[in-house]
């Protein structure tokens, strides 16, 4: 695949940018919200990863004809019967309040010995009219506390099965070999190559 396909990322998330950029690869030009000038306010109002992610690409097809996907993502815990779930972002009340979100989850859990999680994603592509939906999951444990310093949102107190570290003391290459959005954007990519 050589020609550059343009695809517009329903986000500002630097985070989330660099994160598939790095999977994407040379065949796509990553659009951001910014670049195609759009500063609406796009409204989460789903009650699933799928709902949200959907509202967004659609709201961008629809205004500005261009292929596009939206992504919506969440923590999901056991003991907390799945929570915080599609209000992961904004668990404490404040959108984007990590450490209010990871101090409401640790206290939540307390001394639960069942720590069993896991970071969903799921991606709704707009290509040439059609939605196309691809998921990602990575199942891990919630540590009693923090640790590390890199990444964002849960990762401080989140341990993937397989290792003794959490997403925020690991490289960037090292989580997007295993993460959620990772998986996701690997089923999207896979199907963009044979387009």
């Amino acid at each position: 695949m050589n020609l550059k396909y343009q695809l517009v990322f329903a986000t500002n998330n630097q985070h989330k940018l660099d994160e598939v950029n790095a999977k994407l690869g040379d065949g796509f030009r990553l659009l951001t919200l910014n670049d195609i000038d759009c500063h609406d306010d796009i409204a989460e109002t789903g009650d699933t990863f799928a709902a949200n992610a959907t509202i967004k690409s659609r709201f961008i097809y629809n205004k500005y004809g261009l292929n596009c996907f939206g992504d919506d993502s969440g923590l999901e815990i056991d003991a907390l019967n799945n929570e915080p779930g599609v209000y992961s972002a904004r668990y404490a009340g404040i959108h984007g309040d990590h450490e209010g979100n990871m101090t409401k989850v640790l206290e939540k859990l307390g001394d639960t010995d069942n720590r069993n999680a896991r970071f969903r994603t799921v991606i709704s592509l707009i290509w040439e009219g059609e939605e196309h939906i691809f998921d990602g999951t990575v199942e891990g444990t919630i540590r009693t506390e923090r640790s590390g310093s890199k990444g964002f949102g849960y990762d401080p107190i989140f341990q993937p099965d397989g290792y003794a570290i959490t997403f925020a003391e690991m490289s960037m290459e090292e989580k997007n070999s295993i993460s959620h959005r990772a998986r996701a954007v690997e089923k999207m990519v896979a199907f963009l190559k044979h387009k």
